[in-house]
C-alpha cells in the first residue's frame, strides 16, 4: 500500500485564545481541540436521531463521488430526499450520498441555541454555520474552499478521517486549473505513485475526528474527508486575513467560478477533459 507523507495533526485537550493565536493562527498550522465544546448543548443533543426528529420533513440536497460533468452547475446537487429518509439511509447501509454547505440558521433556526461562537481571535461569519453529513465510506474530493476561509470543523457522531495540505503543496497535487479540486481519480488514501509520481513530494497532515472534537483548518488548506462511520459536522468560518489569500478569494468568487461555468457552456466536455489533461502536464513540469 502506498502512503503519502503525512504527519499527525497536533492535538490538545483545550486551548486559550492566546495559545491558539500564537501556536496555530499566526503560523497557519492545523490543530485538533478535543474537549472545547463539552459545555455546548449540542455536545450531548446533536445526533443523527435528533436531526431526524427536528428536521425530518426538510428536503435536502445530496452529493456523491461522481466526477465533474460539464452539465453540472457550480455545486448543483445530484439527488434530493427528505432528511428523515436520508438519516434512515445513513443508519441502515453504506451510501455515497453526502450533504454539504447546509445552512442551519436558514433551515433549522432553533439549532443556533445549541452552540456558541468561540473567540479564537477571528471574526467568525455568524450567518454561515454549515452542516455536512456523510454515510460510511463516503468521501469528498480533495479540495480547498473558494473563499480561503479559516475553518473550525466541529464533528458529531462517529469517526471521520481528514487529510490536509497547505497551498505550498499545489505543485504536487495535480490541481485542476480554473477549479478548487485535484484530479478526481486520485485515491489519497492509497495513491498510485506510478501514475501520480509528484504526490511522493507532497507533505501534508492527517487526523481522525470523533464526536465533539474540533479541527482548525488554516486559510486555503486543501482537505479530503472520509466518513469512517455515518456522521455529521458543522463548520464555522472566518474570512482570510492574509492579503494574498484574501485577493485569491475575491478572484475565485467574482471571476473564476463564473469563467469556468461559461467555458462549460461553450466547450462542454472538451473543457473538462482539457482541464484534466492540464492538471497532469502542469504538475509534471513543476516537479
Amino acid at each position: 500500500m502506498s502512503t503519502l507523507n503525512l504527519q499527525d495533526i497536533p492535538r490538545v485537550k483545550n486551548i486559550s485564545k492566546e495559545e491558539f493565536i500564537t501556536n496555530y493562527l499566526k503560523p497557519q498550522k492545523p490543530v485538533v481541540i478535543e474537549r472545547y465544546i463539552e459545555d455546548w448543548p449540542a455536545y450531548n443533543k446533536w445526533s443523527l436521531d435528533y436531526i431526524k426528529e427536528i428536521a425530518g420533513d426538510k428536503t435536502v440536497p445530496l452529493y456523491d463521488d461522481r466526477h465533474v460533468d460539464y452539465k453540472d452547475g457550480f455545486n448543483d446537487p445530484h439527488a434530493q430526499m427528505k432528511m428523515s429518509e436520508y438519516v434512515d439511509l445513513l443508519k441502515n447501509e453504506p451510501t455515497k450520498y453526502r450533504i454539504f454547505l447546509w445552512n442551519i440558521l436558514k433551515e433549522i433556526p432553533q439549532l443556533q441555541h445549541d452552540f456558541k461562537y468561540p473567540d479564537f481571535g477571528l471574526k467568525l461569519m455568524k450567518s454561515l454555520p454549515m452542516l455536512f453529513f456523510g454515510g460510511q465510506n463516503s468521501h469528498t474530493f480533495m479540495h480547498y474552499d473558494i473563499d480561503f476561509a479559516n475553518i473550525f470543523h466541529f464533528h458529531f457522531e462517529g469517526e471521520k478521517l481528514c487529510v490536509l495540505f497547505d497551498q505550498k503543496q499545489n505543485d504536487y497535487l495535480y490541481k485542476i486549473p480554473h477549479s478548487l479540486i485535484t484530479r478526481e481519480d486520485i485515491d489519497f488514501l492509497n495513491p498510485d505513485f506510478t501514475k501520480w509520481p509528484a504526490l511522493k513530494h507532497a507533505k501534508g497532515w492527517q487526523c481522525k475526528l470523533n464526536h465533539g472534537e474540533v479541527l482548525y483548518m488554516p486559510e486555503g488548506y486543501w482537505h479530503y474527508m472520509k466518513y469512517l462511520t455515518p456522521g455529521f459536522s458543522m463548520s464555522l468560518r472566518a474570512i482570510a486575513r492574509r492579503p494574498k489569500n484574501l485577493g485569491k478569494a475575491v478572484y475565485n468568487v467574482l471571476f473564476m467560478r463564473h469563467f469556468d461555468n461559461l467555458m462549460r457552456k461553450i466547450k462542454g466536455q472538451k473543457w473538462i477533459d482539457w482541464k484534466n489533461e492540464q492538471a497532469i502536464s502542469r504538475t509534471n513540469k513543476s516537479f
